[in-house]
């Protein structure tokens, strides 16, 4: 398996500085919600999510990402104050003991802002800043690094027929489009993470064709987050269960580390901080 470069950068975070490509990074899922794709329901409750949220810490997870509304195929947006009362409540927790980077996984604006507010660093926007007009203003002049990804539609649309003439030249098409109109907006070039959208309107073999060729990516100059955790794709290729899916996902994710992959988004982060480790020494050629 061939090795790409990988570029290093620096993020500004409130007060601090947050470093991409030196190692790979691992985010730490955290869905509080009754219905995401693979643990829609398990961390829905307060406690068990906060619970939920130090384990992922100290299980050795670099960045914390916090969702409130699920964006599994088919899926609805929730009301911003459903939104706002599942993800808040346990960002202020985290912050209180933590000084983890936490993202918030939304594309609601008064969202991402509130959960700025109580502590967190990074908005995470699976729409990349289309699906709320106010978005771009947020981002902007909070100044947090956000996080944009290629999806082809909406959650309740992307997996019916997703049709490419060539998906890796189209993904980067729409991701430098998103990009210069976060730039006219305001937003920092620097200050922007892409990510290709694994499952988000792609079939099996437009994913496997992403993670073949993540290191295209690289011509946009962007440090690149790859979510490949527990995807269908694994699932159908495999016959697994959302959660029988941990060992393709450490497949995929040595494939994105070897491509030059910044961030590793994850369900299982003790699992997989094993895999990213020895991943990482055959990349840098470690002696231990």
């Amino acid at each position: 398996m061939a090795v790409s470069e990988r570029k290093i950068y620096t993020m500004k975070l409130r007060g601090k500085a947050l470093e991409l490509g030196r190692r790979t990074l691992i985010m730490g899922i955290l869905n509080i919600t009754p219905d995401s794709f693979s643990d829609g329901g398990r961390f829905a409750d307060y406690e068990l999510a906060l619970a939920r949220a130090f384990d992922l810490i100290s299980a050795g997870a670099d960045i914390l990402d916090v969702g409130g509304e699920s964006t599994r195929p088919g899926s609805d947006p929730v009301p911003i104050e459903l939104e706002l009362a599942r993800v808040i409540p346990i960002i202020r927790a985290v912050r209180e003991k933590s000084d983890i980077p936490v993202s918030i996984d939304t594309a609601k604006s008064e969202v991402a802002l509130r959960a700025l507010e109580a502590g967190a660093d990074i908005i995470n926007d699976v729409s990349s800043l289309q699906f709320d007009p106010a978005m771009a203003r947020a981002v902007s002049e909070s100044g947090a690094p956000v996080i944009l990804m290629h999806m082809l539609g909406t959650p309740r649309t992307m997996q019916v027929n997703p049709v490419y003439e060539s998906v890796i030249s189209e993904i980067i098409a729409f991701l430098e489009d998103r990009m210069r109109f976060a730039v006219q907006n305001g937003i920092e070039r620097s200050q922007i993470i892409i990510d290709p959208g694994i499952g988000f309107g792609k079939t099996v073999t437009h994913n496997l064709n992403i993670i073949r060729d993540l290191d295209s990516f690289s011509c946009m100059d962007r440090p690149i987050l790859l979510g490949a955790s527990r995807k269908r794709f694994i699932g159908k290729i495999l016959d697994r269960t959302e959660g029988e899916r941990e060992l393709g996902t450490a497949v995929v994710n040595t494939f994105g580390i070897a491509s030059g992959a910044h961030i590793l988004r994850v369900h299982d982060v003790a699992f997989h901080r094993e895999a990213v480790r020895m991943a990482e020494a055959v990349r840098s050629l470690c002696e231990f």
